[in-house]
């Protein structure tokens, strides 16, 4: 029997930012915990003289997110709305998406299917 633990298990959080015409997008891998969560938070956090903050979060490669990473999420949106700015979340899977829409944080960031329509907005 081959022990596949390894194969299926989310490594540590891996965090890339890149940007698409002037848009901030951070490309997020892995789980948002109480473990990981300042990492996201200092990815999160616009430089000082940035302008007008806009990102837009991909989610797509996220396994699993708890409360420290909503609270994170928050943080960052209600700092890029407090400089004029947006933020925007991309692609959950399922589980987190259920996280997403049972505490309501749909209705406060919003939350597109695809990186494509949160690029678009």
């Amino acid at each position: 029997m081959k022990d596949t633990d390894e194969a299926v298990r989310p490594g540590p959080l891996s965090i890339r930012t890149d940007c698409v015409d002037g848009i901030r997008v951070v490309t997020v891998h892995g789980e948002i915990d109480h473990t990981s969560r300042d990492t996201l938070h200092r990815a999160l956090t616009p430089a000082p003289d940035g302008g007008r903050p806009r990102t837009v979060i991909d989610l797509g490669g996220v396994s699993f997110m708890d409360s420290s990473g909503v609270n994170v999420l928050i943080a960052a949106h209600q700092s890029a709305t407090g400089a004029d700015g947006w933020l925007r979340l991309a692609d959950p899977q399922e589980s987190v998406l259920r996280l997403v829409r049972l505490v309501g944080l749909d209705t406060v960031i919003p939350c597109h299917p695809t990186l494509q329509q949160a690029l678009r907005g």
